[in-house]
């Protein structure tokens, strides 16, 4: 086992969480789209991020991922800074994303987009000269986490011509690949109809206990199934974080979604 592996799981069994949000400040002009948010997600939970259009939901995940740098504040993946790290390399260190418009090669295969995520992962990515079918270590890992997400029958399918919720699950199989440490989902249900939410539901189940997930959602029905904690943001701000069962009935969560039914 490699030192990094065995560090996880001392870092597990201590309660370090898998990823820290410390104080994130974020202005665009007189506009504060963070203002001094702070959370954590903790190995092997779902915490769910959810708040009204405005609340600066995206402009959390972008300096989550380092697309934008905050004015102020740290971003830490296991016990690690990303202050100084790009994008690119804070998906390296450990950090799966999924985005609200699927971010795949269309003219590619399920199984290509599969391999070409873990190839990126081993860093060999001159291979892509080569056909990343001829390599049977690639293509057997591929079809295993095409397996996992329920997509092993469509394997040979081009990812422009699957069903929205299949593409959704292949992006899925994608991020999964890279092995993360913390996976950041941004409204993994966006644009799915009943039936494919409750698939994306179940597979997103079926990852708790294994993966520390920040899930960013609008369909309330998911997010309750689903989290174990919430934060609620308001205005850049985060207003309540606790189990997903008093989020329900938390006054400051109703008073921010205006008595809606969801909370």
């Amino acid at each position: 086992m490699s030192e990094a592996a065995v560090r996880d799981i001392i870092d597990a069994a201590a309660g370090k969480p898998a990823l820290v949000v410390d104080d994130l400040h974020k202005s665009f002009g007189a506009l504060k789209a963070s203002n001094g948010i702070s959370l954590d997600v903790r190995a092997g939970e779902i915490h769910a991020v959810i708040g009204p259009n405005g609340a600066g939901k995206s402009t959390l995940i972008s300096q989550i991922c380092g697309e934008i740098r905050p004015d102020k504040g740290h971003v830490l993946i296991g016990g690690d800074s990303m202050d100084a790290q790009p994008a690119h390399q804070r998906a390296r260190l450990g950090l799966g994303r999924s985005f609200q418009i699927t971010q795949l090669c269309g003219e590619f295969t399920a199984l290509e987009n599969v391999v070409l995520s873990l190839m990126s992962r081993s860093g060999r990515m001159f291979d892509l000269w080569r056909n990343p079918r001829k390599n049977p270590e690639y293509v057997a890992a591929a079809m295993e986490w095409l397996g996992r997400v329920g997509l092993d029958a469509q394997r040979n399918a081009l990812a422009a011509e699957m069903a929205h919720g299949e593409r959704r699950q292949l992006e899925m199989a994608v991020a999964l690949a890279r092995n993360p440490k913390v996976l950041l989902l941004d409204e993994p249900m966006a644009g799915m109809g009943p039936e494919e939410s409750a698939k994306m539901t179940a597979l997103l189940n079926s990852l708790k206990g294994r993966y520390a997930v920040l899930l960013v959602e609008h369909d309330m029905e998911a997010v309750f199934a689903l989290a174990d904690r919430i934060s609620v943001l308001v205005y850049g701000k985060v207003v309540f974080t606790g189990p997903a069962s008093q989020a329900r009935t938390d006054p400051t969560v109703r008073a921010a979604y205006l008595g809606e039914e969801a909370c």
